[in-house]
């Protein structure tokens, strides 16, 4: 799928509230990292306070300057916000979600290794979490991440089993 594709179904978010820019919004695409410890543990992030959404719980990620693909997206937002180094990404799954302030896509990305200390470089707090995770709210778009990530554990666990 392109960045210019939608995936089938949207994900609504607040739906009682209006929408910024009403029904001609443009869709703003967003890399997400989904990174993952050798044991399991997922990285979770919290929006700073001074983003909608302050102190939900997230994949780290943002916006794609233009012309960048999604690879160099991801490498840049991470180093931007987190102070880590990436080089491989694995190009999981997409998700259009409909915020009362924003259309966003959410290219999500396995990261698997990376370079570096971690560095809350946006006054963001982090966490490694497993499956269910503690730490709440969860930002809208991060929950069918969740589901993903279970669904895929289950699919193991049957393997294995």
């Amino acid at each position: 799928m392109s960045r210019t594709d939608q995936p089938a179904a949207v994900l609504v978010a607040d739906g009682a509230l209006p929408r910024v820019g009403g029904a001609d919004r443009a869709v703003v695409d967003v890399a997400v990292g989904v990174l993952i410890r050798a044991d399991g543990d997922f990285l979770l992030t919290s929006r700073p306070a001074d983003k909608v959404y302050a102190g939900y719980w997230e994949f780290p990620g943002g916006k794609f300057e233009p012309g960048e693909s999604l690879q160099q997206a991801l490498q840049r937002e991470l180093q931007e916000e987190l102070g880590i180094h990436i080089d491989q990404i694995e190009p999981w799954r997409q998700e259009l979600v409909d915020y009362p302030h924003a259309l966003v896509r959410l290219h999500f990305c396995k990261v698997w290794a990376w370079c570096g200390e971690l560095q809350m470089r946006e006054a963001q707090s982090f966490t490694w979490e497993r499956l269910p995770v503690t730490v709440s709210p969860v930002l809208p778009g991060t929950v069918p991440v969740l589901q993903w990530m279970a669904e895929e554990q289950e699919k193991v666990g049957s393997i294995a089993g």
